[in-house]
């Protein structure tokens, strides 16, 4: 038993990965049927974000090293990648993807950015000469995240912007370039199985993609009805994986106006007992925050206080964790709501011990 007056030592400070070449990237505007407006995905939300960490005492900064070419071709579709970097050459301004052919791709060519929609699946999400460079380094926090993790830290956070849990193998698009998360899965798979819990309010279609068959990391998505909400098309309850990833997919679907309760209430009944299920030796968590009820982007009813409590029941599942940046949109609360989920999961990894 500790003596009365002994002093409790105090817990390291939880890792963050954020590189400044992130904020260079600054789309202008996409279209929202019929509109054009401001960028939701502007710098404004990484720069939030690293302002309420650096107020922190909790959290430690940290430059990540650059991500290897090899690291990015084998995630990723060589002609994806092709297409980014012919990107950079694009001079001032951006490209917006307006003619899409489809998976067929016809006679597409990767270095023709006029070709860029054989391989976006949306009309919001630019190429610009920076694109590449910024996600790069997204990319690299997350990968440096879970090298820390499996280094010995309970607990790491890549402040990863622009975003990535929709990119897939072979298409960009939902304001993502290259899958952050799978990055970080990838790395920690080394180590034995993964679960990636995606907590963002539009499904992690990306993710799902990349991991379709593969039977070694389970992904989860909890996230507003594709039949309303992006990205329409994917999402689906009935969507399990294929080949040996059978089994190792879950979609939740929640409605409109969802709340708190309802919201950790289908974490408590599906997904964290699925998650233990499967066993795995740790967890990435895609930190969506645009189910906050003041986002823009969203449709959900979410506190401050359900990130801390979603943030505290996946740090039960006492197993080492990254958590990587995905969508929240709502900048004036995003720091708060992004500190209160990793307290949490740090509160709950703490009460397993």
């Amino acid at each position: 038993m500790r003596a009365p007056n002994a002093e409790v030592p105090m817990a390291e400070p939880i890792p963050v990965f954020f590189n400044e070449v992130q904020l260079e990237f600054r789309p202008l505007y996409e279209w929202a049927f019929g509109e054009r407006i401001a960028h939701p995905e502007s710098t404004a939300r990484a720069e939030a974000i690293l302002a309420a960490v650096e107020r922190d005492p909790g959290f430690s900064v940290r430059e990540p090293g650059p991500l290897p070419d090899s690291a990015l071709r084998a995630l990723h579709d060589h002609h994806l990648i092709t297409l980014y970097e012919a990107a950079t050459g694009w001079g001032e301004g951006e490209c917006h993807p307006t003619t899409f052919p489809g998976l067929s791709r016809f006679n597409a060519d990767p270095t023709n950015l006029h070709h860029a929609g054989a391989w976006c699946f949306d009309s919001g999400t630019p190429l610009s000469a920076r694109t590449l460079e910024a996600a790069r380094w997204s990319a690299a926090c997350a990968k440096d995240a879970a090298r820390a993790v499996m280094a010995g830290a309970p607990l790491a956070y890549a402040l990863s912007r622009p975003p990535g849990h929709h990119a897939m193998k072979a298409m960009f698009g939902g304001y993502c370039y290259i899958n952050n998360a799978a990055l970080a899965a990838r790395t920690l798979r080394r180590r034995g199985p993964v679960a990636v819990v995606d907590i963002d309010f539009h499904h992690g279609n990306g993710t799902q993609d990349l991991f379709w068959r593969d039977g070694k990391v389970f992904t989860a998505s909890i996230h507003g009805d594709p039949a309303e909400f992006y990205p329409y098309f994917q999402g689906l309850e009935s969507e399990q994986g294929a080949a040996r990833g059978v089994g190792t997919n879950l979609n939740v679907a929640l409605p409109r106006g969802t709340d708190g309760a309802t919201w950790l209430g289908a974490l408590d009944r599906v997904v964290l007992p699925r998650v233990r299920a499967f066993g795995p030796a740790s967890l990435v968590v895609c930190a969506g925050l645009d189910g906050y009820k003041k986002d823009p982007v969203g449709g959900w009813a979410l506190e401050t206080a359900d990130f801390a409590a979603a943030g505290e029941r996946l740090g039960r599942l006492g197993l080492p964790t990254v958590v990587v940046q995905e969508g929240g949109y709502y900048t004036p609360h995003l720091g708060r709501n992004l500190t209160a989920l990793l307290h949490g999961v740090r509160a709950g990894q703490a009460a397993t011990r």
